[in-house]
């Protein structure tokens, strides 16, 4: 018997992720690849597996501690026969500990396997949906090589995404991909074969070394050790008291919610408890429908959750307590004309949800006001001019950032967030900008605007901008925002009323420019005018403070001399 540490292993570019499902306990018969826990980032949900089969002697994480590569999570006793089974055989874990007694049965087998690696000529080998556990027609949602690059073993080659999780698919081998028969938007399935590659000389019977040990596996039973078939007896005893703990088709038992990660996320972004909510899933399984019914119920005051109850005051209910609002209305179109249903993107379905939260918490009233910026936008023309060999374009989103920035610095309450009661002024100008990107709005954040002339923060911004229609926007990119402006500069309209990104307090919507006639005291002249829609949370700001807010913004924009001051 050896006791094993079980490590969080390659799971990309994430520094820590928080432990959001323990799946085992203490105790549990564990089988190698059997999942322990899951780990959420900002990107995905992935399950951690055991590189080992054997007996869980200690569980060293907890719900919602923070892992990494290499931190250990479990200490796992295990057979000493079975110890190196998952390196020589791991796609094939119950067969490996019988693997070492019948040496002599696969020696035949293995001769004619050597031969191309002797000759060390390239090899064709197919690439094939891996065990990604009891799932069907999972969704590619990513692409991560095309034909013609060149991988290492266990390399990323696409991305996949059930309802519990998002995983990546690694290659078999190193080598050369030379075809692939799949992309975004397709389902695949275990065993699907997606494309093949080449491999050189040794790397090919290796990439195909799993291919006999199905085989090997029948006469092992009876002609392994006593000791040696004892641990997988057990393994396969104690399989269906284990599984339940992440099998998507059957009831968790004990106080653990049955709902994939992300509609846990979902319920965490809308602070609904999971606990509290009835699912109408297979076997019991909580949706993200039942996150929203839910929602809307208590909203509606025909469900109280336990903190509501537990807050109200005593002697039954008071006015106001729900918002009565009527059912969602239910609504066949199809039986009026042909219709076409698309999903929600990804982003819009996380956007959507934080949207819906910031309406509904937050008291939003919208200030319109109008700046004059005849002379900016003439000197930004000329600036373009002056740096048309630079490759940098200035735009008037460049310039209200500053000037922003500017309004910020003389009124501080807009530069601060609500911490429960209390109010948390930032030193920092960290401003967010709303980016238009196929698939959705994006609010990058331009960090140290205060700190950085009009050129450097047009380079910025294209690069930023550039990111997010590309989709590589990161976590960091999108984080830290002080205020947010939102341009429809370049669509039309004339005012809006822009949602507030929380935890900021206050958000600037800007509409098109236009050409107005304006007194000046003797005639009227034209002068191109810049709508405002500065939407603010008046918990914390008063309408008198948005009007000066507005109108101090309107003055530095008609003369950016007032910076200086």
């Amino acid at each position: 018997m050896a006791l094993v540490d079980i490590q969080v292993p390659d799971i990309g570019d994430f520094d820590e992720v928080g432990v959001i499902e323990v799946l085992v306990k203490a105790g549990d018969q564990i089988k190698a690849e059997q999942s322990l826990i899951t780990v959420e980032s900002d990107k995905a949900s992935m399950e951690i597996p055991s590189s080992h089969a054997g007996v869980l002697k200690e569980l060293r994480v907890n719900l919602g501690d923070k892992v990494k590569q290499g931190s250990i999570i479990a200490v796992i006793e295990t057979a000493d026969a079975a110890a190196p089974a998952p390196a020589a055989a791991a796609p094939a874990p119950v067969a490996a500990p019988a693997s070492a007694a019948p040496a002599s049965a696969p020696a035949p087998a293995a001769a004619p396997a050597a031969a191309p690696a002797a000759s060390g000529a390239a090899t064709q080998i197919d690439i094939k949906i891996p065990d990604i556990g009891d799932f069907k027609d999972v969704a590619v949602i990513e692409m991560l090589v095309k034909v013609g690059d060149t991988v290492t073993a266990e390399q990323s080659l696409f991305t996949v995404e059930s309802d519990k999780a998002s995983m990546e698919i690694p290659s078999p081998a190193a080598g050369t991909i030379t075809a692939l028969t799949l992309k975004i938007g397709d389902t695949v399935n275990v065993g699907d074969v997606v494309g093949q590659m080449s491999v050189q000389g040794a790397a090919a019977p290796a990439a195909q070394a799993a291919a006999p040990a199905p085989a090997a596996a029948a006469p092992a039973p009876a002609t392994a050790a006593p000791a040696a078939a004892a641990p997988v007896a057990a393994a396969a005893a104690s399989a269906p008291a284990a599984a339940p703990a992440h099998n998507p088709t059957v009831a968790p038992t004990g106080k653990l919610p049955h709902a994939s990660p992300s509609v846990r996320k979902f319920a965490r972004e809308l602070g609904v408890p999971l606990d509290e909510v009835k699912g109408s899933g297979n076997k019991g399984r909580i949706t993200a429908d039942d996150i929203q019914a839910f929602t809307k119920s208590v909203m509606a005051g025909a469900v109280q959750t336990k903190a509501q109850a537990a807050a109200a005051p005593k002697g039954g209910s008071g006015g106001g307590a729900g918002l009565d609002l009527l059912p969602w209305p239910k609504v066949d179109f199809a039986k009026f004309g042909p219709v076409e249903r698309k999903d929600l993107s990804r982003i819009k379905k996380i956007s959507g949800a934080n949207l819906s939260r910031n309406w509904v918490m937050i008291p939003h009233v919208t200030n319109n006001d109008e700046a004059d910026i005849t002379d900016l936008e003439a000197f930004r023309v000329s600036t373009n001019k002056e740096n048309e060999k630079s490759g940098v374009k200035v735009t008037m989103l460049a310039f209200v950032i500053k000037a922003v920035v500017a309004a910020l610095k003389k009124f501080p309450e807009f530069n601060a967030s609500l911490d429960g009661d209390t109010l948390v002024y930032k030193q920092y100008f960290h401003i967010g900008f709303a980016a238009d990107t196929p698939n959705g709005l994006v609010v990058p954040v331009l960090r140290d605007a205060d700190k950085k002339g009009i050129l450097q923060i047009s380079q910025e911004m294209g690069e930023l901008a550039k990111k997010a229609r590309d989709g590589k926007l990161g976590a960091a990119d999108m984080q830290g925002g002080c205020f947010s402006i939102s341009s429809l500069g370049g669509i039309g309209g004339t005012n809006f009323t822009p949602i507030i990104n929380a935890p900021e307090v206050a958000i600037l919507g800007l509409s098109k420019g236009q050409m107005k006639p304006v007194w000046d005291g003797k005639q009227f002249v034209p002068r191109l005018t810049l709508p405002l829609s500065l939407s603010y949370d008046h918990r914390v700001i008063d309408g008198a403070s948005a009007a000066r807010f507005n109108a101090y913004l309107g003055q530095v924009l008609a003369d950016y001399r007032r910076i200086l001051l």
